[in-house]
């Protein structure tokens, strides 16, 4: 069991370097593009499109991780305000309630990947791709956000830290 717990967080952290990467891509795309405009020249129609396509890969593969590490935005000012019990109590149930919702959105991104397979959908912009490795982002990475957050729900470790404003 240690081992597949060890793979699954090595695959989680292997997304998050490539949204790192992405990120690094997008900054010399955008530079090399305003430079070749700023030199009166037309940018590589590819250079636009794979742009695009990275913010959505950088968001998508990056926010697992976000959510192990407890990066996401959420305000911790009703839960530190509770005794310790509560605090336990509502910050599972938030979790809980995190977990269903990626849960859900993972299914319906499965759905959305099938309907593009069998529709054999493309994205038509500078070239033809096809729209199902687009959607592949979201069934994957909500549905590692859901094992995430359920980590908060049956773990050890909570989301809430109980320390509104201290932990930054």
């Amino acid at each position: 069991m240690r081992h597949l717990i060890r793979g699954y967080d090595g695959v989680v952290s292997l997304a998050a370097l490539v949204a790192a990467a992405m990120l690094v891509w997008l900054m010399v795309a955008i530079v090399v593009s305003v430079s070749l405009r700023n030199l009166g020249m037309q940018p590589w129609a590819w250079l636009f499109t794979s742009t695009e396509y990275g913010l959505l890969y950088l968001t998508m593969l990056g926010a697992p991780w976000l959510v192990r590490e407890k990066g996401h935005v959420h305000i911790e000012l009703v839960t530190a305000a509770l005794p310790a019990p509560a605090q336990r109590l509502l910050s599972r149930l938030i979790a809980a309630a995190c977990a269903t919702i990626c849960a859900l959105l993972a299914w319906k991104g499965a759905e959305l990947v099938a309907t593009n397979l069998a529709r054999n959908d493309m994205d038509v912009r500078a070239y033809y791709f096809p729209r199902w490795l687009l959607t592949l982002a979201f069934p994957v990475s909500f549905g590692l956000m859901t094992v995430e957050f359920a980590r908060f729900v049956f773990g050890a470790d909570l989301l809430h830290t109980g320390k509104a404003g201290i932990h930054e």
